[in-house]
């Protein structure tokens, strides 16, 4: 159940919309102030990554599955599993795969 939001933070909200719209705004700030207020309303912040993405970041990175595992504190099976599909990237992981794609391992050194 989504909380609801009081008049001054949907003031807010939507002067930051307008801020966003004209370009005075930047993503990540707004991102980070409709999140803070909007909840799981808000746009999602990590995109999807899909197996061979995985396997690809992985190697480009020259890492194991094990390798990668120990940067991302997560196990190896789990590793594995993404990269097979059988399950998939959520949450803090989801969030890391997507920073080593967009910026390179180096990011997490």
């Amino acid at each position: 159940m989504a909380k609801k939001v009081s008049n001054l933070t949907a003031a807010l909200l939507e002067t930051a919309d307008d801020l966003h719209d004209g370009g005075l705004m930047s993503d990540d700030t707004y991102r980070k102030i409709t999140v803070r207020h909007m909840g799981p309303e808000a746009p999602p912040t990590a995109v999807p990554i899909s197996a061979q993405e995985i396997r690809t970041v992985r190697e480009e990175a020259h890492l194991s599955q094990a390798a990668l595992a120990k940067y991302l504190n997560l196990t190896t099976g789990y590793i594995s599993q993404l990269e097979r599909g059988t399950k998939q990237a959520k949450g803090p992981a989801l969030a890391l795969l997507n920073v080593i794609r967009r910026k390179g391992i180096e990011a997490l050194l």
